[in-house]
């Protein structure tokens, strides 16, 4: 019976799922913490649902309070199409050398200016970010690649990982990562 605005932790680009996404929201309501999540359940579509509720103090703030952040990407590398990973997956059909991969990504680790792998031109806010791990785990033919850090630039993830997707066809060396990050410049990546 009254509006409720939430606020994510972040947004998602197009194409992507959300694993863990914390929202915060402000109400009088007086249910217990299971019983709205019981309640949220029951009416949401089905493609979203509420692993947890619980109280947090007045001025925790979903996105402001972030500690950090993952994204996986998953990278179905075959020439035969995995139909039922084709929503969640992006398919290279040509061997990935997950090596060379792997030792671009160790470039990335730290703390950055991440502009290079940004799409959006009017960042009015610093571009620096700290990136904790860059993971990889293969598994048959899916490889996940998995980034850890205290926040992510628009289409950042997305960005990286089609550069590392380069290094891993040898159409860039992985110590191309150096200069594309000193270079500020998104056409770089």
């Amino acid at each position: 019976g009254e509006e409720v605005e939430i606020h994510g932790s972040g947004r998602t680009d197009a194409g992507v799922h959300s694993l863990g996404q914390v929202f915060h929201f402000h109400t009088e309501c007086k249910m217990e913490t299971e019983e709205m999540m019981a309640y949220m359940n029951e009416y949401l579509p089905m493609d979203i649902a509420v692993l947890k509720v619980e109280n947090v103090h007045e001025r925790f703030h979903s996105r402001l309070n972030v500690k950090s952040k993952t994204y996986c990407y998953h990278i179905w590398n075959s020439p035969v199409p995995n139909v039922f990973e084709r929503k969640y997956s992006y398919q290279i059909p040509e061997k990935l050398d997950v090596d060379r991969m792997r030792e671009a990504a160790g470039y990335l680790i730290g703390a950055h200016d991440f502009k290079c792998f940004c799409t959006n031109k009017r960042m009015k806010k610093s571009t620096v970010r700290i990136i904790e791990s860059v993971q990889f785990e293969e598994d048959g033919d899916m490889l996940k690649i998995r980034y850890t850090g205290n926040g992510f630039l628009y289409n950042m993830v997305r960005i990286m990982t089609g550069t590392l997707i380069e290094v891993g066809k040898a159409e860039r060396k992985p110590e191309d990562m150096i200069k594309i990050l000193e270079s500020l410049n998104r056409e770089e990546a």
